[in-house]
């Protein structure tokens, strides 16, 4: 909606980078937090953090470049201006994940319980970051009609202007707050290490499924116009935190526990 924030002559302050860099902070705060709680070196976890966010924004602006290089090909200089929007968030958590596992190796620092430290941050700096898309107007919906349907009237706007427009940025920063809101309560209960990560990939692979339906913007396809690049790889991840899940939480692992 207001993609500029300010303006201070040939200095513009966009507003996606600053919820994008606002959601990382928040982010990093909770799990410095949640590490001092846990027994964690959190000098550890903000190295961690920020190899994880050079990570996450080369590889979710990588996917995002390749599955629309025709955007590119004529002005490639374009391809860094990531604050205009333009990010893959599975190409990000890919990266970040390889990048996460090196970390911790180096570091001899248990994996699944970095990972359920780290879980919870993400899906709050999701919904930060989304806010940022609507207000690029990048990651818009389709056309729609009531009382949920956005019109975005900035000229700066990456979407299209005077069409009312599912909000599907706010759609998925509201339900990536929720899955934040969910996985903080299953802490307090959690019965292995690992789970809350699981749960994380479960939750959102779900909701980006469905959200996917109301998204207008070009993106990628795996069938064209049938399933979309989000939606083709949130499957087989979905799948995979579901056998997890189950797997950890079947009698025989349980008993092993003990």
């Amino acid at each position: 909606m207001y993609p500029i924030l300010v303006k201070f002559g040939e200095l513009t302050l966009h507003t996606y980078g600053v919820l994008l860099a606002g959601g990382f902070l928040l982010a990093v705060f909770l799990a410095s937090r949640e590490a001092h709680r846990t027994g964690i070196d959190p000098n550890l976890l903000l190295d961690l953090s920020f190899y994880l966010l050079l990570a996450a924004l080369l590889g979710s602006r990588l996917f995002y470049v390749l599955g629309n290089w025709p955007e590119f090909a004529a002005n490639p200089i374009d391809v860094i201006k990531f604050w205009r929007g333009g990010l893959v968030f599975y190409g990000g958590l890919i990266f970040a994940f390889f990048i996460g596992v090196w970390y911790v190796r180096k570091h001899q620092l248990n994996f699944p319980k970095m990972a359920d430290l780290l879980a919870p941050s993400i899906a709050i700096g999701q919904a930060l970051g989304r806010l940022g898309c609507f207000s690029a107007g990048c990651c818009y919906g389709k056309p729609a009609t009531g009382f949920c349907a956005v019109t975005f009237r900035d000229a700066n706007s990456l979407a299209p202007l005077g069409i009312p427009l599912h909000p599907t940025q706010l759609y998925e920063s509201a339900a990536t707050f929720g899955i934040f809101l969910a996985l903080i309560f299953m802490r307090r209960a959690k019965r292995f290490q690992g789970q809350l990560f699981w749960y994380y990939l479960l939750f959102y692979s779900m909701v980006r499924f469905i959200i996917e339906f109301y998204r207008g913007d070009p993106r990628g396809w795996a069938i064209p116009n049938v399933l979309s690049t989000a939606q083709a790889i949130g499957i087989p991840v979905a799948l995979l935190a579901l056998f997890m899940i189950l797997r950890k939480k079947s009698p025989l692992n349980l008993a092993k526990k003990h």
